[in-house]
């Protein structure tokens, strides 16, 4: 069963060598999928080398022009990931506040434990959160509870970016009616599959917050996701959903 990671960057040098290396190092074969949304600090170099070196047939990079926005990458990431056949598909961040090994614990609950969607949980068993300012965590904790009581959907971690999704999810979802491009975009992906039908679990895990690099996180992206969500739940009423 093939498995591929995307990971969307922009200006992850200081991460990209070392997130690429460990999921390689993984004891079963992942493949990575790399959109790199034009980072001036020479990331899709860092990964070109590694393509041509250690990570043939392994690694695969996507270069877009400017900032497009995370939503826009994995749809983009998605397509590909379809035309290329891959059975598990998974959403990951360059910069180690997800844990590669949990790409195991993902794998299983979709591929053993008859899950369509996997999510990463920060939230399932508490707050599971490493060094965030608390204004962060209580931020990220109750948007999520947020988002749940308005969309009627029994997921702890709405926002979450630690994902697996199955072929045949991806394949289902009408992808260009994704309109998310921000964090908002997560919750969109998991409200459309809920209602088309897919089952959905959350898998525990810890989110560290990162080391290096800058963090692409602000007050406006937050704000998206809490308006969105308004907009999401009205259009649901008027949308047909795929039905599986």
């Amino acid at each position: 069963m093939s498995r591929l990671v995307i990971i969307p960057t922009y200006n992850e040098k200081e991460n990209i060598e070392a997130i690429i290396s460990a999921v390689m190092n993984l004891p079963i074969e992942f493949h990575v999928l790399v959109i790199d949304d034009g980072s001036p600090d020479g990331t899709a170099e860092i990964v070109k080398r590694l393509m041509e070196s250690t990570c043939k047939d392994k690694l695969f990079i996507v270069e877009r022009s400017g900032k497009q926005g995370l939503g826009t990458a994995y749809i983009c990431g998605f397509k590909w990931a379809i035309e290329h056949g891959y059975d598990y598909v998974f959403e990951m961040d360059a910069d180690f506040s997800h844990n590669p090994q949990d790409l195991l614990k993902l794998y299983d609950a979709c591929a053993n434990g008859g899950a369509d969607v996997a999510i990463g949980s920060r939230y399932i068993t508490g707050v599971n959160v490493v060094n965030w300012p608390m204004g962060r965590v209580l931020m990220s904790y109750f948007a999520s509870k947020y988002v749940r009581t308005v969309l009627g959907v029994d997921i702890r971690d709405t926002t979450a970016g630690f994902m697996c999704y199955t072929r045949r999810v991806l394949e289902t979802i009408e992808l260009d009616k994704i309109r998310f491009k921000g964090y908002a975009f997560q919750i969109e992906m998991k409200f459309t599959a809920y209602k088309i039908g897919f089952r959905i679990c959350e898998v525990p895990i810890i989110f560290v917050n990162r080391q290096l690099g800058t963090s692409k996180m602000s007050g406006g992206i937050f704000s998206e996701a809490l308006l969105g969500v308004i907009r999401l739940k009205l259009s649901s009423w008027f949308r047909k959903y795929p039905q599986i």
